[in-house]
C-alpha cells in the first residue's frame, strides 16, 4: 500500500516516513503544499497524512481541491491546532480523521491503518492461494506446515501479488503499490525481489505458484502450467 505524508518538517516527516515503512506502507514525501498536491493529483494512494501549516499552499486547500477532483483517497490531517471548530471545519471539507501535534507513531499507523481498511472495504484478515498462506494480523506467511521468513518488502510483495491472485500485475503496478517515489525505475529491483520471493514460497513444492508472464508482468495463481 502506498501513502503520501505532505508535511513541511523535514524531521517529522521523515519519521512518519520511517514508522509507516516499517509497517510495509511504501512512503512518498512531500515538504510544501504546491508538490504535495501534485502527487496526490499524479498517483493513486490509499492514504494521504496532510500537514494544514504548509509553505506555498494551505492544507485546508489542497484538502478543497482533492475533493473538488473527485479524488476520494483517505485523508488523515495533522495540526497543532485543536478546537472543535477547526476539526468540524476540516472534516466538513473532506477530510477522513484528525489527529493532534505532537502525537504517537503508534497512534498514527493504527489511524492509517483504519482508515485504508474502511476504504477499501471488508478486507480477508488471512489470505489464501493453494497451501500458501499470509495472516495480515501478524504479517506471517506458510507453505503448508513451513513457515516463511520475509523482509518488510518482500512481505508487501506478496501481499500485492495474493491481494491480486490470478491477476497479471506488471513491473510498473508494482513499483507504484510497493515502492516509493524515490525508486530509480531503471534498474531490475523487481525482477530480484521476485527471485527472492520465489526461492522462499516455491523451492522445494511441486506446484509452482509465483508464475512470470512474458512480456507482461507476474502473477500468483493454483495453477497447473509454466511459465507464458
Amino acid at each position: 500500500m502506498r501513502i503520501l505524508v505532505i508535511e513541511d518538517e523535514v524531521r517529522l516527516s521523515e519519521f512518519v516516513k520511517r514508522g509507516l515503512a516499517e509497517q510495509t506502507f511504501a512512503v512518498d514525501v512531500a515538504n510544501d503544499g504546491p508538490s504535495g498536491l501534485d502527487f496526490a493529483l499524479t498517483y493513486d494512494y490509499d492514504a494521504i497524512i496532510l500537514d494544514l501549516m504548509l509553505p506555498g499552499m494551505h492544507g485546508g486547500s489542497i484538502l478543497r481541491k482533492l475533493r473538488a477532483a473527485k479524488k476520494d483517497v483517505p485523508v488523515l490531517v495533522l495540526t497543532a491546532r485543536n478546537t472543535l471548530s477547526d476539526k468540524v471545519e476540516h472534516l466538513e471539507l473532506g477530510a477522513d480523521d484528525y489527529l493532534t501535534k505532537p502525537f504517537a507513531i503508534v497512534e498514527l499507523v493504527a489511524r492509517i491503518k483504519a482508515l485504508v481498511r474502511r476504504s477499501a472495504g471488508p478486507r480477508a484478515a488471512v489470505l489464501r492461494v493453494a497451501d500458501l498462506e499470509l495472516d495480515r494480523m501478524s504479517q506471517q506467511a506458510r507453505r503448508g506446515t513451513q513457515r516463511i521468513e520475509l523482509t518488510a518488502k518482500e512481505y508487501a510483495l506478496l501481499e500485492y501479488l495474493m491481494s491480486n491472485t490470478g491477476r497479471v500485475l506488471t513491473r510498473s503496478m508494482i513499483i507504484e503499490h510497493v515502492w516509493d517515489q524515490s525508486f530509480d525505475g531503471i534498474t531490475n529491483i523487481v525482477d530480484v525481489y521476485i527471485a527472492h520471493l520465489r526461492s522462499k514460497i516455491d523451492a522445494g513444492h511441486s506446484k509452482k505458484l509465483l508464475r512470470t508472464m512474458r512480456g507482461s508482468g507476474y502473477t500468483l495463481r493454483d495453477a497447473e502450467g509454466e511459465d507464458e
